[in-house]
């Protein structure tokens, strides 16, 4: 059975899931913004082996993800872990259950992007997440709008809470969700892999 990061009773954990392929300075950003608007005492990185909402041709192998986002990684409060694939989950669902049950004692935060709050009703048992966890969505660029009128965004609309009463998310039951603005960065790894295929083809 694999060994949770290092974690004590009363600390406040952000969760923060992603294929991280490649990881880059954007994921960084959004990490530091939930750690200071949030008041997170840590945040674990859950490189995931796979998103399953989308192709995995283009995927790089976990250890490769892992090291990479691991040397992105050098604020000592962001913690990096592959428990996911050692666990064999696939949904986030799963994962968030298992995270509740060996750390009952943690609080935990679940953190996303804007554009994953747009795709939320897709995943699997969204409505079931919200009820397990507040959720924490960082604003970027172009996908406000998208994400604040998608499906999940409206089904919860009653619970979402002032972005000036952010660092009351982790204390709140669920479901309860905020949407924090800041300085954004329009890094993605979509981008990214696009870019260092387009060079590959050139070279």
């Amino acid at each position: 059975m694999p060994r949770l990061p290092p974690h004590a009773p009363g600390m406040v954990v952000g969760l923060y899931g992603g294929s991280f392929n490649p990881p880059h300075a954007g994921h960084l950003h959004v990490s530091r913004l939930a750690l200071a608007r949030l008041g997170l005492d840590r945040l674990w990185w859950l490189v995931t082996p796979g998103n399953p909402l989308k192709a995995r041709s283009e995927l790089s192998p976990l250890s490769e993800r892992m090291a990479a986002a691991t040397r992105l990684a050098t604020d000592p409060r962001i913690v990096v872990t592959d428990i996911e694939a050692r666990l064999g989950f696939t949904y986030s669902i799963d994962t968030l259950a298992w995270l509740k049950a060996k750390a009952a004692s943690v609080r935990f935060v679940w953190i996303m992007g804007a554009d994953s709050l747009a795709s939320f009703h897709r995943w699997r048992r969204w409505r079931a997440i919200m009820e397990q966890v507040p959720i924490a969505v960082i604003d970027r660029p172009g996908w406000t709008l998208k994400a604040t009128s998608a499906p999940a965004a409206l089904a919860m609309a009653q619970y979402r809470l002032p972005e000036a009463d952010a660092r009351l998310l982790a204390g709140l039951q669920p479901p309860a969700w905020t949407l924090i603005h800041g300085p954004r960065s329009p890094l993605s790894s979509t981008a990214l892999r696009a870019k260092a295929a387009a060079a590959s083809k050139k070279g």
